[in-house]
């Protein structure tokens, strides 16, 4: 018996879908299969397979190393992999043994910018069949069935802000190696605080097309694209979707961007507040909402609740509002995202709410209509892992249902109100998460751990390094 069907890691569905693969295959002339995880901060890794050898995958899956998920922003194995244990009580991944990546057939795509190439989102197990813990995919589809349990599913759109630059120089010379290496050098596809005009809109538009052309045909539910008010900054909105979707979506919508823009000449980046002169921040909204047993909206209010939203809703919104500050290390995860936090910056920088304020955490949406009520959060920055940022949301949200909490009143000025103030570093951030209950709870101590010991080697690397600025300060000063 195969090692998927022996643990029993597929739905019926999937099964059906992995019997039609091969058929599909020959029929589209597909000549390589890219197999791809979403690792601890949501970068897709994997094999590329050749036909021939995916029947075996659909069997028995495809071994790799865990050290893939042990590895901080630079790719570097942070975790003594060869210690006992390997540092962090996982015997399992000592010395650095196998996992197994397992596809699921329903993530099939043919990729449009790679002739005759496949593509599959991967899920992570040991050899006996266990789930991998750390595998953030698994984590996340576990939170919802939480969710489900309770009887609620999870609803979210996401609004994703990034830069798309022309490349100038890809730095590829031998002295640019390393880890992380030399960065591209770049110049402007505009000059920006045109926020959208039609004029500058065109000016992207040759990009602009091959992406749309491109992600649409990928199956993603794209559904604007907008010019944002930063120099050669965008937006790509997305239709609301089900369930964990969301997140597949947006690890396979970044992946697509970088590989599209990079074969057409052009650098596109998702970090945050990139070092670029008169840059703005980016950001990434997630808006979410709650379906009941019906599929009906559950934070739209009923006939005698006069609130913005449902009591469930404020329930959740409360929840929000309470694991914020563990929640940022989720919804913010790199030192770079928290030079976006900035009083009247369009982005938040304490822990408030307000209806249809966009300088709140939390913007609650009462919408034309029941069906719309819903609550964006405008913490997130677009590096997020997606699953660990939606997990987050709806672990919080689900807290707060459990408790029966009530949120504080909303605030006109979110800039000048007593909230308490998020974490203003990633460091801060860490710190709050591992001294919290809220997500440890939700998550489990193994991950959280898991998570501060990847995480803080990438804060201790930042602190170690010389920046431009104390050159500049101290230098010639003392």
């Amino acid at each position: 018996m195969s090692f998927i069907a022996r643990h029993d890691l597929w739905t019926d569905a999937q099964r059906r879908m992995a019997g039609e693969l091969m058929a599909r295959i020959e029929r589209d002339k597909i000549e390589i299969v890219r197999l791809s995880f979403p690792d601890l901060h949501g970068i897709l890794r994997g094999k590329a397979l050749l036909p021939d050898s995916l029947p075996a995958a659909l069997r028995d899956g495809v071994s790799l190393t865990s050290t893939l998920l042990m590895k901080d922003t630079s790719h570097k194995t942070v975790v003594p992999v060869f210690s006992a244990d390997a540092g962090i009580g996982m015997p399992e991944i000592q010395g650095g043994r196998d996992m197994i990546m397992v596809p699921d057939p329903a993530s099939f795509r043919v990729l449009p910018w790679a002739a005759n190439t496949g593509w599959m989102l991967c899920d992570l197990y040991f050899p006996d069949g266990r789930k991998v813990p750390f595998a953030t995919r698994h984590l996340c589809r576990d939170m919802l069935a939480r969710l489900r349990e309770a009887g609620y599913g999870f609803m979210s759109g996401l609004e994703v802000e990034f830069h798309i630059t022309r490349m100038a120089d890809a730095r590829l010379a031998l002295e640019d190696a390393g880890q992380p290496g030399t960065p591209p050098e770049v110049s402007l596809l505009h000059q920006g605080y045109n926020y959208l005009t039609e004029i500058t809109l065109d000016r992207m538009e040759p990009i602009l097309e091959i992406l749309r052309r491109d992600l649409v045909a990928l199956g993603l539910p794209l559904s604007s694209i907008e010019v944002e008010f930063g120099p050669s900054q965008c937006e790509f909105v997305f239709r609301a979707a089900a369930g964990m979707q969301p997140a597949d979506d947006m690890v396979l919508f970044r992946s697509a961007v970088k590989q599209i823009c990079t074969r057409h000449g052009y650098h596109a980046s998702f970090m945050c507040r990139p070092a670029l002169p008169q840059a703005m921040s980016s950001g990434w909204h997630m808006h979410q909402s709650l379906t009941d047993l019906t599929g009906g909206n559950a934070f739209a209010p009923a006939a005698n609740e006069d609130g913005p939203l449902s009591a469930l809703g404020m329930h959740y919104l409360a929840g929000l509002l309470d694991g914020a500050a563990e929640a940022v290390a989720f919804t913010t995860p790199t030192v770079n995202g928290y030079k976006r936090y900035r009083a009247n910056s369009l982005a938040p920088d304490r822990i408030a709410w307000a209806r249809d304020n966009r300088g709140a955490l939390l913007r609650v949406i009462e919408g034309t209509s029941p069906a719309a009520c819903r609550i964006e959060n405008r913490a997130g920055e677009p590096a997020a892992n997606p699953y660990l940022y939606l997990a987050s949301q709806a672990a919080t949200g689900l807290a707060g249902i459990r408790a029966g909490a009530q949120p504080p009143a909303a605030v006109d000025a979110p800039y000048q109100s007593e909230a308490r103030m998020l974490p203003t570093s990633l460091e801060a951030a860490l710190a709050t998460l591992q001294h919290g209950a809220i997500l440890r709870g939700a998550f489990g101590d193994g991950f959280i751990e898991y998570y501060l010991t990847i995480k803080k080697a990438e804060v201790a690397r930042y602190n170690a390094h010389v920046s431009d600025w104390e050159q500049r300060e101290y230098f010639g000063l003392f």
